[in-house]
């Protein structure tokens, strides 16, 4: 099998546990966000900050912490399966936990006012906005799916250590894009409407199911795993995957708020009064639901 050419779980050079980085990274992550909301409660004790949002956070780290330490990190590197509970978690279902923290909202608060124009310059920046966009979210998040498990790309990532870390990085930085692209409380450049969201989500489901079951009946999968772990690898990426969509689809509406409707005027002031939170640092109160 290629995904178990390294192991996992034993010391790495200098007798550190291949386990000690990913934990020390997700409690500095951790201590990191609960430092930046004691400053924004400390910043303005009125507007606080949501105990929700923070709670989210700690769970996405808590799933990112299943997938990358025992006993699922040694489970996935010896069983296809594993390795779909763990692209599963740390893939869809921490990045919708991470996202409904509003991270980048709790910088916003807590920067200074240059350093938070210099965050929303970059945020409106045209590099950001094609990042930001629903059809190269979906084709990072899902569609590298399809060449990773129907091309040799698979097997060689996994029998490399570093390329695995690698993907590992990608499965959570591309469902952290997707997430809050469909239903992250943070500021996005030109999100689009709900109901072309909701298509993308729906294009998400539909790639996801039909590439389940292409695996599942061994059509073109390049896979060096025992059958039964390929089509319960299978299974498992067709029902949490699609459990996971669900509740991306319930945070969509969740947070979603409709937009005020009114005069050139107000709108116009709006724009302004937008302009100027942001200046200080402040994202506009309808961008934020939730995190009061």
């Amino acid at each position: 099998m290629g995904h178990h050419l390294h192991g996992h779980g034993h010391a790495a050079g200098g007798g550190t546990p291949d386990w000690l980085p990913p934990a020390l990274m997700l409690l500095a992550a951790s201590a990191a966000y609960l430092l930046l909301v004691r400053r924004a409660r400390h910043r303005n004790p009125v507007l606080g900050w949501s105990r929700w949002r923070t709670g989210w956070f700690l769970g996405g780290i808590l799933l990112l912490g299943v997938a990358l330490l025992p006993p699922v990190a040694p489970f996935a590197h010896e069983d296809f399966r594993g390795h779909m509970v763990q692209h599963l978690l740390i893939g869809m279902y921490a990045p919708l936990a991470l996202v409904l923290a509003a991270p980048v909202t709790l910088l916003l608060r807590t920067l200074p006012a240059s350093g938070g124009r210099r965050l929303t310059a970059v945020l409106h920046s045209p590099p950001a906005r094609v990042i930001a966009h629903p059809a190269v979210a979906l084709a990072l998040s899902t569609g590298g799916l399809a060449a990773l498990y129907f091309t040799p790309l698979y097997n060689a990532i996994t029998a490399d250590p570093a390329a695995h870390w690698l993907l590992h990085a990608h499965f959570l930085l591309s469902g952290c894009l997707f997430a809050h692209i469909i239903a992250g409380p943070d500021p996005a450049p030109a999100r689009p409407g709900v109901r072309a969201r909701l298509v993308y989500l729906g294009l998400a489901v539909a790639a996801h199911a039909a590439i389940s079951q292409l695996m599942y009946g061994g059509f073109w999968a390049d896979i060096h795993a025992p059958i039964d772990q390929v089509r319960g690898g299978a299974e498992i990426m067709y029902y949490g995957g699609d459990l996971a969509e669900l509740l991306l689809a319930a945070a969509l509406v969740t947070t979603w708020r409709p937009e005020r409707r009114g005069g050139v005027g107000r709108s116009t002031a709006g724009r302004g009064a937008a302009g100027r939170s942001a200046g200080r640092g402040v994202v506009p109160a309808r961008n934020v639901s939730g995190g009061s």
